[in-house]
């Protein structure tokens, strides 16, 4: 009698529906808003929880700001707004730096964090955070010419290199003495506490741009070397992690961000050689006259480098989208700190398409870059959001078996636990 009736019952019961799930997500909101860390059994969790994971997120940051203010097409509000994103990178690395140090004084777990095959990678990050503010200062501060800014960023840099160092050879050496890495679980993550050497490389070319003389000199020469260092044992290592791939397919969805890893030092490695050409160009016939036409040819070598190095980080970048795309159409990835892995990474490649365009001049590499940027920030702003919004709830701050680690101290019972949280990826 009336065949409209269940047809308009049914569309009530869905609006109804839909304002129910409206108002309940709205409460749930409402709730992490007001009470933070409500995923932690006490706020002191959410010191014994931070990881040197975080430092991703200055380490992501820093580069935002750093792609910003070397947009390939000048926009004067573009560089103030980098100046903010550079200004927040500080205030978030001595954040970090802060409660990472409280964390080690109280809880003094320090040896633990080596001995732990994820945890230890991240140590890495906490010297390529550093770089990026001493990039950052390098770069804003050297048109105010402001005295004491190239002092403070070779004392920077002259630390950030002892803890790169540190980081290069000590990191890998208890990956083949104490950890345990089954083949099949190995991620791109091996790569951090090596590649941070070239990173160290790519600041020093930027001390010795607002620098003059022999100290100069010294920080081009000590960059090479860092460089050499850094590339040779990160391109063996993603030899080994494409291998991995090959025989046990793409990391689970939680890690599967960390496929952008390799991306960064091979973005890095081509930037930062291109960028220690132009230093050598500009000090060594004056430095080193012994050596004629030492600076022409490096200069030279590190643009066709670049050039090379840059080519192949087009596989992985292209290999990284992929990976993620197949694992979002096969299922929600959840978030966690590993997001992180795909600004700097990416990062490293826009910077290196931006030194190729400012070197050749083509437009190619110049349109490239400014896409790239505009991506990297968009994603930028999506994964500082969900940052905030999940460390709000401390659901990235869950300590890593607390438990076991108040009652235990032998670090091998530890590694071997099994019990992880999302904070382990990166």
């Amino acid at each position: 009698m009336h065949p409209s009736l269940p047809t308009g019952y049914s569309e009530v019961t869905l609006n109804v529906s839909r304002v129910s799930t409206r108002h309940t997500r709205l409460d749930t909101i409402k709730s992490h808003i007001q009470r933070p860390m409500q995923k932690l059994d006490t706020r002191r969790d959410a010191v014994r929880g931070f990881s040197p994971a975080w430092f991703t997120a200055s380490m992501g940051t820093g580069m935002a700001g750093m792609l910003l203010y070397g947009f390939p097409y000048d926009w004067t509000p573009l560089r103030y707004i980098a100046m903010g994103i550079a200004l927040l990178n500080l205030l978030m690395f001595i954040m970090f730096l802060v409660l990472f140090s409280w964390r080690i004084v109280q809880y003094r777990d320090f040896h633990h964090i080596l001995l732990h095959p994820q945890m230890s990678m991240s140590l890495g990050t906490i010297p390529m955070a550093l770089c990026t503010i001493i990039i950052s200062l390098a770069r804003i501060l050297e048109p105010y010419e402001v005295q004491w800014m190239p002092m403070l960023v070779l004392v920077l840099w002259c630390i950030d290199v002892v803890f790169s160092v540190l980081s290069f050879l000590i990191i890998p050496f208890l990956v083949t003495s104490h950890q345990d890495h089954p083949f099949d679980k190995v991620n791109a993550s091996l790569l951090l506490p090596v590649v941070t050497t070239v990173v160290a490389a790519t600041a020093g070319a930027f001390v010795a741009s607002v620098n003059n003389g022999s100290t100069a000199t010294a920080v081009v020469l000590i960059s090479y070397m860092l460089w050499a260092m850094g590339v040779g044992i990160a391109m063996m290592l993603v030899t080994f992690y494409l291998t991995r791939l090959i025989i046990h397919k793409l990391p689970p969805k939680e890690t599967i961000a960390s496929t952008f890893i390799p991306v960064g030092p091979l973005g890095q490695s081509s930037y930062g050689i291109q960028l220690l050409g132009i230093q050598a160009k500009r000090l060594f016939p004056d430095a080193l006259p012994q050596i004629p036409y030492l600076g022409d040819v490096l200069y030279a070598m590190g643009f066709f480098l670049g050039v090379l190095i840059w080519a192949l980080a087009i596989w992985w970048i292209t290999h990284g989208i992929y990976a993620v795309i197949y694992t979002r159409i096969r299922g929600r990835v959840p978030f966690n700190l590993g997001w992180w892995a795909l600004i700097f990474p990416t990062g490293t490649f826009a910077s290196s398409s931006g030194e190729l365009w400012g070197t050749t001049g083509y437009t190619f590499f110049g349109v490239l870059t400014a896409i790239t940027t505009v991506g990297i920030i968009l994603l930028w702003i999506f994964v500082i959001i969900n940052t905030i919004c999940y460390a709000w709830t401390g659901e990235l701050l869950k300590p890593i078996n607390i438990k076991h680690l108040e009652l235990h101290t032998d670090a091998d019972d530890f590694i071997n636990s099994g019990e992880q949280t999302p904070e382990r990826l990166v």
